[in-house]
């Protein structure tokens, strides 16, 4: 790679749900940020969605969203790749030929598929199994160096890593970019605000449990007040208390400063104060993002040019990877 070119980064979000302030600090800030250190594609992963039921019409809508809240955030499509994984049917076929080159007890020892698999009892979709294929897919296209991604996704590239040592070590040849992890430092696990033990998850059924990038401050205010903290009534960094950890690493993590600094500036002061402050800072940091996805979203013109243009950038990345790819393993490639 000639020195003055810059490294290629990705990642994605599925539309399944609604984005969450967890979303917004574990990736969308951390690709707003890097974005001019990198070549990037950024996009709505709805082809991954489909591993379990959606309704098609809020699956559009809600990848529409997701688009819309990226720009929102600040990423810049006239400079980061903005697209929709369905409109780069390479991302599919792709997949096909890794599915061939992964072993079934990889895919079975995913953490995600054993616990969604659980959940799910006996009608568990191939999808389901197979999703770190598409996923590893959606990463080698495009000859990718850098994933930021959160805690529960690290294994999902890590198998990406494995794939791609493996193929090209049986080809002889760089078929595929080995990926780095990128993890963000603070406010990479933001935690459920009813059980602070478990992930932020927009898939969550209590809807009290998350914070929405479409929330209204008056939401955003009460199911912080509603928030589960801890017994006692001093606001310390104290692993016992995960409720009010959670509350300090959302205000470190919006404000950028220390949770022992967070800490510093509650002394004396009450939980409800904790919960207050943490509304506000969060209202405040996402509510200009709130405003603008719900502006664009009266556009969507606007963003059907936005994710086309996209679309056929990224295509065509796709079909050099794919093009060599098929050479590789003995595929004729056909041009129709």
């Amino acid at each position: 790679m000639p020195p003055t070119q810059k490294k290629i980064m990705l990642s994605a979000v599925q539309p399944s749900h609604l984005l969450t302030l967890g979303n917004y600090l574990g990736a969308l800030r951390n690709w707003v940020k890097l974005q001019d250190d990198y070549t990037c594609l950024f996009f709505a992963v709805d082809l991954h969605a489909l591993t379990v039921k959606q309704d098609p019409k809020k699956l559009r809508e809600q990848t529409y969203l997701a688009l819309a809240t990226y720009i929102a955030t600040g990423i810049r499509p006239e400079t980061a790749t903005l697209f929709i994984q369905s409109h780069v049917p390479e991302h599919a076929e792709l997949a096909w030929i890794l599915n061939c080159f992964i072993y079934m007890g990889e895919l079975s020892r995913m953490t995600q598929f054993k616990e969604k698999s659980a959940r799910q009892g006996q009608a568990i979709s191939a999808g389901l199994l197979t999703y770190p294929a598409l996923m590893a897919s959606d990463i080698l296209l495009y000859q990718t160096h850098l994933v930021p991604v959160g805690e529960d996704q690290k294994q999902h590239i890590e198998i990406t890593r494995d794939i791609a040592i493996r193929m090209n070590h049986i080809y002889e040849v760089s078929l595929f970019t080995v990926p780095e992890i990128y993890t963000p430092p603070v406010g990479a696990r933001i935690m459920s605000l009813q059980n602070p033990m478990c992930k932020m998850s927009k898939s969550d059924p209590d809807s009290n449990s998350a914070i929405y990038l479409t929330d209204t401050n008056d939401q955003i205010l009460k199911k912080l007040k509603k928030a589960v903290t801890d017994s006692g009534s001093e606001i310390t960094l104290d692993d016992q208390k995960p409720g009010i950890q959670n509350l300090l690493q959302i205000q470190a993590a919006l404000s950028e400063k220390t949770p022992s600094e967070i800490v510093s500036e509650h002394t004396g002061k009450q939980y409800g104060h904790l919960k207050i402050k943490t509304a506000e800072k969060i209202i405040e940091t996402i509510g200009p993002i709130r405003d603008r996805t719900l502006e664009l979203m009266t556009h969507k013109d606007y963003l059907h040019s936005i994710f086309q243009a996209g679309a056929k950038h990224a295509r065509e990345r796709a079909q050099k990877t794919l093009a060599h790819v098929y050479d590789q393993v003995g595929l004729i490639k056909g041009r129709y």
